[in-house]
């Protein structure tokens, strides 16, 4: 390999949320943190030169836009997803939880209904109901150890509920699948035979591993492409998050308007130029990074799974089709939530998400970041199989 994914890298006075966040929500600072939704990794080699020299200009005043930066994205979706866009349908963002709030806001009234599908990324629901709309669970079915969309239970839904939108993940976060064309199709038709808007959350896009394929959501059929919003960003893929690089990707002119005239009437519609930079450098420099640090976090995940299956057959891996998250399946060890938290954080020293956050069906369930390198990983499960042993 190229590039050293093997390196721990102390991220201390750095910052870093994942560690200075430890004390205020898991009470303790020595615990290894395995929860936020970033990587360990250092950011591609190419993204690191092109931000110094820029920094190395030595001014830094108001910054457009450029057509560097929209062709970067334009090739970029059409290299990875055969998705053909035009430079009006890019939307800079400051977030891809904001580009959703933005929506919400403008697309939906206060009581509204809005669907969501959970076990979910919890802002979903945060962002939904501190805008004063009401969440509709569409709970997902695991099914041989991988989630489904239940279609009966939607169309149940959108026909005793007046629902204005649904919120979709992905692929799924925490459950990391990538859904086939053949849902998205399925889905699709549900929501725009309804008059359901679709605000589809795809940050985890870029990072299908190896064997899976992303499809994005608006490519599947006239009725998505003209139905809903695709929120997408460089932050999670190439571990860029702290430099705010999302943008929403809107084909439907009358929906364009509408969420760019609420973004520009707020002054959200400009990101800073280290944003723009990194975002040109990503997509246009990296993929060897990318498809070398997707074949470190498949090892990651087979790790994982196989020292579960050898030392801790309680806890089951639901194996990620996408992203370096791994939904931990630890209902068999008969805790209950408070128990099983007590178990990770006192007993093993882990700092993991706490399932019951993502919803119904998310109790009896931990997530798991493996974006670290596999000795810190390693140490994490040795941790974990001495506390259940105790």
């Amino acid at each position: 390999m190229n590039y050293n994914f093997d390196e721990v890298i102390d991220r201390s006075n750095s910052d870093c949320s994942k560690i200075e966040n430890l004390k205020p929500l898991f009470g303790r600072e020595d615990i290894i943190p395995l929860w936020v939704a970033d990587m360990d990794f250092k950011s591609p080699p190419p993204i690191t030169r092109a931000l110094m020299k820029r920094v190395e200009h030595g001014v830094f005043g108001y910054t457009v836009q450029s057509e560097v930066y929209f062709n970067s994205i334009i090739n970029w979706l059409n290299r990875r997803y055969n998705w053909i866009i035009s430079k009006e349908d890019i939307n800079y963002v400051p977030g891809v939880v904001k580009g959703f709030s933005i929506a919400i806001e403008e697309f939906t009234e206060i009581g509204d209904n809005i669907i969501i599908q959970p076990p979910v990324y919890h802002p979903f629901r945060i962002m939904t109901k501190s805008l004063n709309r009401n969440v509709v669970n569409n709970p997902l079915i695991l099914e041989n150890g991988q989630y489904r969309i239940d279609f009966d239970g939607l169309r149940k839904i959108v026909s005793e509920k007046n629902c204005k939108m649904l919120i979709f993940c992905n692929p799924h976060n925490p459950g990391g699948r990538v859904w086939s064309v053949e849902e998205l199709k399925v889905l699709s038709q549900i929501c725009f035979e309804n008059e359901i808007l679709v605000v589809s959350d795809e940050i985890h896009s870029d990072m299908a591993l190896p064997g899976f394929i992303h499809t994005p959501f608006a490519t599947v059929s006239a009725e998505a492409e003209n139905n809903s919003i695709t929120l997408m960003a460089p932050s999670k893929t190439f571990n860029i998050a702290g430099i705010v690089s999302s943008y929403a990707v809107i084909s439907n002119k009358e929906i364009r308007d509408k969420y760019q005239g609420f973004v520009k009437k707020r002054g959200l519609d400009e990101g800073n130029l280290f944003a723009y930079t990194a975002t040109v450098s990503a997509y246009n420099e990296c993929d060897d990074w990318l498809d070398e640090m997707l074949k470190y976090i498949q090892s990651n995940v087979d790790f994982v799974d196989s020292y579960l299956k050898a030392n801790i057959s309680e806890i089951k891996a639901i194996l990620p089709e996408a992203s370096f998250l791994i939904w931990l399946d630890c209902r068999s060890l008969n805790l209950s939530q408070h128990e099983l938290v007590k178990l990770f954080v006192d007993k093993a020293g882990l700092a993991l998400n706490d399932g019951s956050i993502f919803g119904p069906g998310g109790e009896g369930f931990m997530r798991l970041n493996v974006g670290t390198s596999k000795s810190i990983l390693e140490k994490a499960l040795n941790n974990l199989k001495n506390a259940c042993n105790q």
